[in-house]
């Protein structure tokens, strides 16, 4: 028995080790953390060593908690606890009173329910958002650390919408924050916000936090304004707030008080066996290294050093030149070439929030240099400011970055297959097919295949980017860390440090997960060698020789990697720059003008003033946040616009159609039954999921019925916010989400009756297909609703939600019969009847309106899009507003169920053609792969199951005919600029075929199937795989 006994409780976490000396009474004699930056037990051993120094050399009990714990605790002989019992025990012990604990750690996040005894907890599991290393990373972007960001946020004024589920979303809207101008107050608090929302829709999802709540863990300890956001969302008063004064340590203090007698040792023996290092078996699978020898990387970079591009001395230059500027999210490039391709001049920098001030800063220095004999006659720009730079240089071209790509890399290889780009935050493949981009693909789900991830990583590690790529290259055995995010890598990273793997080892791995996050993640291809025999690889992350062997390996190609890869979109806008002016030049000989460049003067640019500001537009409910450029002389220029009406016009003034816009009033604009003559009373319809297909039915069903039909109204995310707590999975679809918010707004509205049905079937309405399904999600949301909106749970609400099917009337009328047993049949059927025929002339009128705007098109000679997905897709909150993005090029939009009519596939498809929607999406490609005045883009919601065959179907049907396949993935992120890029890129390749003028042949979307013979039993094998 340990007489005089000490415990030490020790939490090993995914960046930090914190431990805990207690007496026999549990007061702290001696409690500390530190980062770990991946040497665990040297870290551990470091501490113990200060413990001495302070106490003195004690006999302890030990106790091992946390993420990185288990595998050391049983090499080291000591017991190991679940951070859950030890949270609790420390709870138990300092606040009794807890009911809810939230811990935000390093790299994780929990939730701790304490009821009746009984303990649940809820952890991150498929995302590594909203936790310290996301909030560290958002405080780079901002020039700062975690405390500086909390100082920030200390004096903000109002908040922005940022997503926290993942870096490269959150990236994606704070840097366009940065660069308009929004302040660091207002950026640092909308972050600590972002954290808050994430944790309480992703973790909590959909049990409330009630009660007596402890903050946890180091972002909550040293953070005040991340806990005053917490407070401030949960609206706690003091009496319920619970912040211990070590509550960074309480896993540690918890694992000490659970600690044993049976396992005693002195501080200073667990000190000596961890300085002399604990050598563990391999459990993490590892892979065979980038490069067996020097020699073999000697030839790599000998063959890499072949793609370069000719250069020449610009103080010797005579004649015309081409500028091309590439205005990243991050990063400046600028490129000024000769007439004859050379590079004249590069310049690659950070944009340092201003890609306006880096790029003036960038031309002061091209105006120093040039001299007098050559002048710039044609100027370019791309990338995300290139509308920016254009109208503040008054630069004569802008082209969407895709475009500018392609020509950089077909100047190296000119028969180009595919274009891999991969950026700090983000990635692109760009295919090419006769000589045009034919297809773009983003990373529109995870930021881990990006350089960001690598240099996130090598930070934590505490080493620069360079010298951590350099580890990698001849790493002996690099860890196999899969296709993951960052939460499920630094699993397995954790594990692999704890087997005694080498940062070598790590940073080989990561270059490896990288490519494979690339090619199987994001472009989602099943064998590399389908990319093409031409890849050209660009992009920064490009640059660390690591990647790009781990890309040639994984691929089984010679990849080229030209050795301006981080400019090559500067390069290809001077390319572009230089192909117009010859072309304009080539015109202008026939009227015997000289085209001259409208870009401002060297001096003009020096002299540039601007200002910007930032402020909501009120033409809509879109309340689009606009940023305003003023510059001198007058002139500005506003984006972040959805229309026209953002800067100053009226909306669509061509009038050219939106069938998007037509459907929402069409479905929607109906007037409730005065209230006087409403005897059965109000009641209330959520305005979500199915609700956007057979609203007309149900509004003149219930208003035949006697009722006063409320619905909710067009979605903002104001209303999203109002049903966060109830929404019990963070995986559902953005769509379904919304349900818990509408639903809120009815019941805080007063709506004490609120009728959502589950419809499993929906008409028959394509003929061929197999049958008629609803979505799951769909069919059965209003029993997640009945489940989980509390109010409802408690019958503070009555929630009729019948179970239906939309076969025809006589079914519906025997189901509403049964649901509405107060009402008379007769009532009901006549109801039903005239409800159905509205129905009817909805979808009539979108049948007329589709074809009334394919005349459009055939008389004014403009293009249009079908703009295909779900009948929720024309809620303006889940299309981001695409559709007045997609009118303002021009182009008339359709949807799909507008044309689907006129469609008639060829069955057997290449899927089991089941459920309605998508029976009808079918449909409408089969007509469009018809036309050539018409191109289809799909809608596809972020995390919908179902709609990953319809991507495969629609692409099969579309490209069989040699039409362009686009597909947009939409969810709560409001990022207009990928779908821009998307959208602009099909724009570039649909005016490519009509220059071209490319006969194209229509083909049967029938599946030919190949039938198993008898003469084929002797040489074919059979694969029956288990699933």
């Amino acid at each position: 028995m340990n007489d005089l006994r000490y415990t030490l409780g020790i939490d090993i976490g995914s960046t930090t080790v914190k431990v805990a000396l207690l007496d026999k009474d549990n007061a702290i004699l001696f409690s500390d953390y530190k980062r770990h930056y991946a040497n665990i037990q040297e870290t551990l051993a470091s501490l113990i060593k200060d413990a001495i120094e302070k106490t003195g050399d004690k006999k302890v009990s030990p106790m091992i908690t946390g993420s990185g714990g288990l595998t050391l605790a049983k090499h080291l002989g000591v017991p190991f606890t679940q951070e859950v019992i030890a949270v609790s025990t420390a709870l138990k012990d300092h606040e009794s009173k807890t009911d809810v604990a939230i811990e935000l750690g390093g790299e994780d996040a929990k939730i701790i329910y304490f009821e009746g005894g009984n303990v649940e907890q809820r952890m991150n599991g498929i995302c590594a958002g909203g936790t310290g290393s996301f909030i560290d990373q958002m405080a780079a972007l901002l020039q700062t650390d975690a405390s500086g960001l909390n100082e920030y946020a200390k004096n903000y004024k109002s908040l922005y919408t940022i997503a926290a589920r993942c870096g490269v979303f959150a990236k994606t809207d704070i840097q366009p924050l940065i660069n308009e101008g929004a302040t660091r107050e207002d950026l640092a608090a909308s972050i600590f916000q972002a954290v808050v929302n994430q944790t309480i829709s992703g973790l909590a999802c959909g049990k409330p936090i009630r009660g007596h709540v402890a903050f946890l863990g180091g972002p909550l300890h040293f953070l005040s304004e991340l806990k005053e956001a917490f407070i401030r969302t949960l609206k706690l008063d003091e009496e319920h707030i619970i912040a211990p004064e070590h509550s960074h340590l309480f896993a540690a203090i918890g694992s000490a008080m659970n600690a044993k007698d049976d396992c005693i040792i002195s501080l200073s023996d667990m000190e000596e066996r961890l300085s002399k290092g604990i050598k563990m078996e391999f459990e993490v699978e590892r892979l065979e290294p980038l490069f067996a020898t020097r020699t073999e990387y000697e030839l790599f970079t000998t063959r890499h050093n072949s793609a370069r591009v000719k250069t020449g001395k610009i103080e010797n230059y005579k004649g015309n030149c081409y500028l091309g500027i590439d205005a990243g999210s991050t990063t400046t490039k600028i490129a000024l070439i000769g007439e004859d391709g050379r590079l004249l001049y590069s310049f690659y920098s950070n944009n340092s929030g201003s890609p306006l001030k880096t790029a003036m800063r960038a031309m002061k220095e091209i105006s120093e240099i040039l001299p007098p004999h050559a002048h710039i006659s044609h100027a370019c720009s791309t990338g995300y400011g290139e509308a920016l730079l254009k109208s503040a240089f008054l630069l004569d071209e802008g082209e969407v970055e895709t475009v500018a790509h392609y020509y950089a890399a077909a100047f190296f290889s000119p028969d180009v297959d595919c274009i891999l780009d991969i950026g700090g935050q983000d990635m692109k493949c760009i295919k090419i097919k006769n000589n045009t981009v034919d297809s773009v693909l983003l990373n529109e789900a995870c930021s881990s295949g990006c350089g960001s991830f690598i240099e996130t990583f090598a930070n934590s590690l505490n080493y620069s980017v360079e010298d951590f790529a350099k580890e990698a290259l001849f790493a002996p055995h690099p860890i196999d860390l899969g296709t993951r995010c960052t939460v499920f890598m630094n699993s397995k990273v954790k594990q692999a440090q704890k087997e005694g793997a080498t940062v070598s080892d790590i940073s080989a791995g990561l270059a490896y997960s990288v490519i494979k996050n690339a090619l199987f993640k994001v472009i989602k291809v099943s064998d590399a060698s389908s990319l093409g025999k031409k890849i050209v690889v660009q992009g920064g992350t490009f640059y660390n020789d690591a990647v790009l062997r781990s890309f040639e390996k994984i691929a089984g190609c010679q990849a080229i990697r030209p050795d301006i890869a981080g400019i090559m979109g500067a390069f290809g806008a001077a390319l572009i720059a230089k192909e117009r002016f010859h072309e304009k030049q080539n015109s202008a000989s026939l009227s015997a003008d000289t085209p001259e460049t409208t870009m401002l003067s060297f001096k003009q640019i020096e002299e540039l003033e601007f200002t910007t500001s930032m402020a909501k537009c009120k033409g809509c409910t879109n309340a689009c946040r606009l940023t305003i450029n003023r510059f001198s002389g007058g002139r500005q220029f506003i984006s972040g616009n959805r229309c026209e009406r953002g800067l100053g016009k009226e909306k669509n003034a061509e009038n050219i159609p939106n069938l998007f816009e037509y459907k929402l009033k069409r479905y929607f604009d109906y007037e409730p039954l005065p209230i006087e003559e409403a005897s059965r009373g109000v009641i209330g319809i959520p305005r979500v999921l199915n609700m956007y297909e057979n609203f007309p039915f149900w509004f003149t069903f219930l208003t035949r019925l006697k009722y006063r039909v409320i619905v909710s109204p067009v979605t903002t995310h104001k209303i999203y916010e109002l049903g966060i707590e109830s929404i019990p999975s963070e995986s559902e679809c953005y769509p379904a989400k919304l349900a818990h918010g509408h639903v809120t707004w009815l019941i805080k509205n007063g709506i004490n009756t609120i009728f959502y049905p589950s419809l499993f079937y929906e008409r028959d309405e394509v003929s061929g297909a197999t049958n008629h399904y609803n979505c799951p999600i769909v069919s059965s949301y209003p029993e997640n609703i009945k489940n989980n909106v509390e109010e409802i749970g408690r019958g503070d609400v009555k929630f009729i939600h019948p179970f239906l099917s939309f076969r025809d009337q006589q079914t519906i009328s025997a189901a509403l019969i049964k649901e509405f047993s107060d009402i008379s049949p007769s009532d009901i059927r006549e109801a039903v009847s005239v409800a159905w025929d509205e129905l009817s002339h909805a979808r009539e009128d979108m049948m007329e309106k589709g074809e009334e705007t394919l005349k459009y098109l055939e008389e004014t000679g403009r293009h249009g899009i079908v703009l295909a997905g779900r009948p929720y897709h024309v809620d303006p909150e889940i299309n981001h507003g695409i559709p007045e993005m997609i009118n303002s090029y021009g182009m008339a939009v359709l949807t799909e169920d507008s044309v689907s009519h006129l469609g008639h596939p060829e069955r057997p498809l290449i899927v089991s053609d089941q459920w309605m929607y998508h029976s009808r999406l079918y449909a409408a490609a089969a007509f469009v792969r018809t036309r050539d005045d018409i191109d289809l883009i799909q809608l596809n919601s972020f995390g919908c199951g179902l709609d990953a065959v319809t991507t495969d179907q629609v692409n099969d049907i579309l490209s069989g005919s040699d039409k362009i396949y686009t597909c947009l993935k939409i969810d709560e992120v409001n990022n207009l600029g990928a779908a821009r890029i998307r959208v602009r890129s099909l724009l570039a390749a649909i005016r490519v075929k009509k220059m071209r003028n490319e006969e194209r042949v229509v083909h049967s979307t029938e599946m030919r199937r190949t039938v198993f013979t008898e003469e084929m039993r002797k040489d074919y094998t059979i694969l029956c795989p288990q699933m």
